[in-house]
């Protein structure tokens, strides 16, 4: 496909361009996905408008979201090793690291490679290596399925229409708990003019995730001459990077945006109400909150289960949008939008 063919010449470090609007390519990594969205299609930000009052919404109605109770076996031995619970931080960079790992597999390739193990496990009638083989390819396949054809993790089409509509000009833009940074680069390149802070207190976040984020992946933004769709890199985005623990930031209220993703569902309830003052704490008046969280459906549990090696080394929770708002209404937040994309929630809300 010409996705690939570009991309693995080096002397075309920038390969896609406004002549391949309506696209979508797959690489051994990824796939890239230059199409709009369309009210006709699942790709989108379905507005479920679902609740009308938010102030007439209980627990009672909307129940406690799904705990993520099966651990990484590297959670589970360094805790057996240490003799206590994982810190947070530690968790982290554990997490960071794994995921990590997966996002620049080629995954055609070691989809092969893992076969032939399995191939050979199974001649040499070694139990123990045939279920790892199975194993490591039931999940190589679900990666691929997720992230490679259904593109659920970046989502691009669906967090464009997430984002789109805001009444901003040239905003400032924090992103809390920043990882790669994907989602903040999305939202920096529809909205000309956008400074971007990003903020993880993780050094290797910014140094490989955010560091080695592939130079020559296209984010569709606006041309402000033209009112059209155009092309944008990471490098063309106005983009700092600041290692810190969220509650260290001495930033004020400076930011026309504070957006998180996958930030709420990590964190118990007697700490929801601090998570959610991060987002109000740095928002200049009329500014908005943007925050997704995985959605609580059948098929999120059984990703946190076959990835669990993966993915699990964190508390973390599967939300309804309905509770995901309701923790953020009763957090002194009023809810302009609420949805979902492929995978996630998605709100956008300002503070009372």
């Amino acid at each position: 496909m010409l996705g690939e063919a570009v991309v693995k010449d080096s002397r075309i470090p920038k390969p896609y361009s406004e002549e391949h609007m309506g696209e979508t390519f797959s690489h051994p990594q990824y796939r890239v996905d230059l199409r709009r969205y369309s009210e006709k299609e699942y790709n989108k930000f379905v507005r479920l408008n679902t609740v009308s009052d938010w102030s007439h919404l209980s627990w009672k109605d909307v129940g406690k979201p799904f705990e993520v109770t099966n651990y990484s076996k590297e959670r589970t031995e360094w805790e057996r090793e240490n003799d206590q619970m994982m810190d947070p931080h530690t968790s982290w960079t554990y997490f960071n690291k794994s995921f990590h790992e997966w996002f620049i597999k080629d995954v055609p390739q070691e989809k092969n490679q893992s076969k032939k193990q399995f191939m050979r496990s199974l001649a040499a009638l070694n139990p123990g290596q045939v279920k790892q083989a199975i194993g490591h390819l039931v999940q190589l396949q679900l990666w691929n399925y997720v992230h490679r054809i259904q593109d659920g993790i970046w989502d691009p089409r669906g967090k464009r229409a997430l984002f789109e509509g805001l009444h901003v000009d040239r905003p400032r833009i924090l992103f809390l708990g920043a990882a790669e940074g994907y989602e903040a680069m999305q939202l920096g390149a529809m909205y000309t003019g956008a400074e971007i802070v990003m903020v993880d207190y993780d050094e290797f976040c910014k140094t490989t995730r955010f560091g080695e984020f592939p130079e020559h992946y296209p984010f569709l933004g606006e041309n402000p001459k033209t009112g059209q769709w155009k092309v944008i890199y990471k490098d063309d985005l106005n983009i700092e990077y600041v290692v810190e623990d969220i509650r260290n930031l001495d930033f004020g209220k400076e930011f026309d945006i504070v957006l998180s993703v996958g930030l709420l569902e990590h964190f118990p309830d007697e700490y929801k109400t601090e998570v959610a003052d991060w987002h109000r704490r740095f928002l200049k008046e009329g500014g908005f909150a943007i925050l997704t969280t995985p959605r609580n459906q059948l098929r999120s549990r059984l990703y946190y289960h076959v990835m669990a090696d993966v993915m699990n080394h964190t508390y973390r929770e599967l939300m309804t949008v309905e509770q995901m708002g309701l923790y953020m209404y009763e957090a002194g937040f009023d809810i302009l939008r609420h949805g979902y994309i492929k995978v996630h929630n998605g709100l956008i809300c300002q503070p009372r």
